[in-house]
């Protein structure tokens, strides 16, 4: 079997790891640029450009912020060890890339922090929301996880040829220093995560899904945070007595959990 070959999405993938939110990513390192569209553009952020770098990080150069290049680095060094063959193919179309998420007018792409990398085997890009994957990037990903990445594959639109920085490794880069001191409009400790416009992933599909059975709202389970989550988050905050921010903290978790208790008991 090629390693380009398709094969269905492993089950269990990312496990214990979910992708860096939006409040996390700009909270912590602060915004890229002043504006994003479809096109792949450059920091514009003089702080955050100051912590990208270029450099070798085995079977290619990968351009994106620091801490992010190293950990990839260490990474590409245990696939090496555990799959030659697969390091050897290894390629990528792209790191750093300040733009939105592909398809979305609301969500801002891990890439436009140098967090995120698309990679390649062969020179072929696995083709996104085919719900299918390249066998060589399944029998990696788990690397990934272990180093705290997180495999796009488990994103609703699947998106095998991303992998990014999870979200307790970006807190832990920052707890740690590892940002080099306080971004331009960053705040001094992370904030407690939530859930908000603009995020993506299994934790979101979660809350689709409540959300629907609680409110009957007609919502897509596609795990993205879009403008009709937010609306049926602000509904449901409004009619349990909740603070109605549109964002889905600690108490809106609680509250939603609650009742799924009930439903189920």
């Amino acid at each position: 079997m090629s390693l380009t070959d398709l094969i269905a999405v492993p089950a269990g993938i990312n496990r214990g790891v979910s992708p860096a939110r939006q409040m996390t990513m700009l909270s912590l390192l602060g915004n890229p640029r002043g504006s994003y569209d479809a096109a792949c553009r450059d920091v514009t952020n003089p702080t955050l450009a100051h912590q990208i770098v270029t450099e070798d990080v085995g079977p290619f150069r990968a351009r994106g912020l620091k801490p992010a290049v190293e950990s990839l680095r260490l990474i590409l060094a245990d696939v090496r060890m555990r799959h030659a063959d697969i390091h050897g193919a290894l390629g990528t179309a792209g790191m750093l890339c300040a733009r939105l998420v592909r398809g979305s007018t609301h969500s801002v792409s891990n890439h436009s922090w140098g967090t995120a990398i698309d990679l390649t085997l062969n020179g072929v890009l696995d083709a996104r929301g085919d719900r299918r994957v390249q066998r060589g990037l399944a029998d990696i990903h788990d690397i990934f996880n272990d180093h705290g990445w997180f495999w796009g594959a488990g994103f609703g639109t699947e998106d095998a040829m991303n992998f990014e920085c999870g979200d307790d490794l970006i807190r832990r880069w920052h707890a740690d220093g590892a940002f080099g001191g306080t971004f331009g409009g960053a705040v001094a400790m992370a904030p407690v995560p939530l859930l908000g416009l603009g995020d993506r992933g299994p934790d979101v599909k979660k809350l689709q899904q409540l959300l629907a059975a609680k409110t009957g709202a007609a919502i897509v389970a596609d795990g993205d945070f879009g403008p009709a989550t937010r609306a049926a988050v602000i509904a449901f905050q409004a009619a349990n007595g909740l603070v109605v921010d549109g964002a889905v903290g600690k108490a809106t978790w609680a509250s939603l959990r609650k009742r799924e208790a009930v439903l189920v008991g």
